[in-house]
């Protein structure tokens, strides 16, 4: 009979770096998952820190490459999307690597204040404000920049937003302006609703900017939903972006930045295949050129990823409660977690993550369905991203456990982090995993289960 372990290795590439089986036990990252589930119990979500650092490192190598190969004159720079994990943890192992900032919203400038206050940051660290701004969002900005953060960088979503910073903000400044790229064909609508429209930035820059003294154009920003890929839709929007650049560079001395937003994948199946080489290389070759058939210096480069920044630290783990066969031939594993609130993605948009068994690799397997703990028909997860069925071992008598690998992207902050879940399904113990310099690996909780009391005081019991 072949085993779960024998489907694993005819059907992917395995072992991966992330991935090898010991003793018909997984390991991710080099750390026995096992070993965590017989520490801390399940549903257990985790953050392998150390992650974080070799992403950040690997995109600061490849933007490096590829400027040396192409002798491009201007810098890069590294900024983390703060919206795609919040955490302290994130935050911390990412400032560790010479990085900036990237904001959505109020409450981020709140959490910029005190890693200052934490000699995380300084006051010449970049922060880039995205987001369109209500006004306290515009007010904690402005109090920012007065209190001499010289690099923090509103960008103007809308052709109003400046008004506010040329009142209330008392030294000079810098500003970016985000341009409203156009959608995928296959999208709902056709330009994005964030970002001044391209037939006004020009009319903006010369009302508002261009003879204000107080205030200089830095950046010019690009972001567009369906990110960093090797598509025609992506070059054609790239490169009608770099000629606004260079249209603008000719009339705004100051420009001297381009902002090509966020937007590099992360592996979400075994199969993946995305060569990041390339993209940076293809990125700086096409800014290099148009800027030099313009006679227009090459700008300054920022990047703000996300989810390439922790999205591969994350997993979660559960056990399987029961087996439920509900007819001839749908056989459920019913978990001890829920997908709708711990893995929201792939509930509302069928994301699908790696899903690997963490024991039994010795086992058969079986075509099985995964069912969560909501009353909701809709917490299931039953197909993987390279084919309709999943598989999982069956054991005779020992519990399954199973993991669902590189989700440390947003889940947390979307469904609900420390809130009211759905059923009231408490959010499971965060175990975060660190190595030292001598490449030792240590555990620890984050935080524990959440429970019934913490529930019931925020619905006003």
């Amino acid at each position: 009979m072949n085993t779960y372990k024998d489907l694993i290795e005819q059907t992917f590439d395995f072992p991966t770096k992330e991935f090898k089986v010991e003793n018909n036990e997984l390991h991710f990252n080099g750390v026995n998952m096992m070993e965590i589930i017989e520490t801390y119990g399940t549903p257990l979500k985790l953050s392998y820190l150390p992650k974080i650092s070799e992403s950040i490192q690997n995109a600061k190598t490849y933007f490096k490459n590829a400027m040396e190969q192409h002798d491009y004159k201007g810098n890069y720079t590294y900024c983390y999307c703060t919206k795609s994990s919040h955490f302290n943890f994130v935050l911390n192992e990412a400032l560790k690597n010479d990085i900036h900032i990237e904001t959505s919203s109020t409450f981020d400038i709140p959490l910029v204040r005190s890693l200052y206050a934490q000699g995380k940051i300084t006051k010449d660290t970049f922060i880039i404000c995205n987001g369109f701004k209500r006004e306290l969002y515009k007010q904690y900005i402005s109090e920012l920049l007065n209190d001499g953060f010289v690099n923090c960088v509103p960008i103007l979503d809308n052709l109003t937003e400046i008004d506010y910073y040329l009142e209330h903000v008392k030294v000079p400044f810098q500003v970016g302006i985000r341009i409203a790229a156009d959608e995928e064909p296959k999208f709902g609508f056709y330009t994005s609703r964030l970002g001044v429209r391209y037939n006004d930035i020009i009319s903006l820059y010369e009302d508002k900017i261009k003879d204000n003294p107080n205030v200089s154009l830095k950046m010019l920003h690009f972001f567009i939903n369906s990110g960093i890929r090797d598509t025609a839709y992506y070059w054609s929007e790239l490169t009608r972006f770099i000629q606004k650049y260079v249209d603008l560079k000719k009339i705004a001395p100051s420009l001297d930045t381009m902002d090509i937003g966020g937007g590099w994948p992360i592996k979400t199946n075994v199969f993946f295949d995305y060569d990041y080489q390339y993209m940076a290389e293809q990125i700086v070759k096409n800014i290099k050129w148009m800027c030099g058939k313009n006679n227009t210096d090459e700008p300054n480069i920022f990047t703000e990823f996300g989810s390439y920044t922790v999205g591969e630290s994350g997993a979660v783990l559960y056990s399987v409660l029961e087996e439920k066969l509900q007819n001839d031939k749908e056989l459920w594993y019913i978990i001890d977690g829920s997908f709708i609130t711990q893995l929201p993605d792939s509930w509302g948009l069928n994301q699908k993550y790696i899903m690997l068994a963490v024991n039994n690799w010795d086992e058969g397997y079986h075509n099985i369905n995964l069912g969560g703990l909501t009353c909701d028909s809709m917490d299931y997860y039953n197909s993987e991203a390279h084919q309709f069925n999943i598989y999982l071992p069956k054991p005779e008598k020992k519990v399954q456990y199973l993991g669902f690998f590189h989700t440390g992207a947003y889940q947390e902050s979307l469904g609900g982090y420390g809130g009211i879940q759905h059923c009231l399904i408490p959010a499971p113990k965060h175990v975060l995993i660190e190595k030292d310099e001598d490449g030792n690996i240590s555990h620890r909780l984050f935080a524990d289960d959440q429970t019934e009391e913490s529930m019931l005081k925020t619905l006003g019991y």
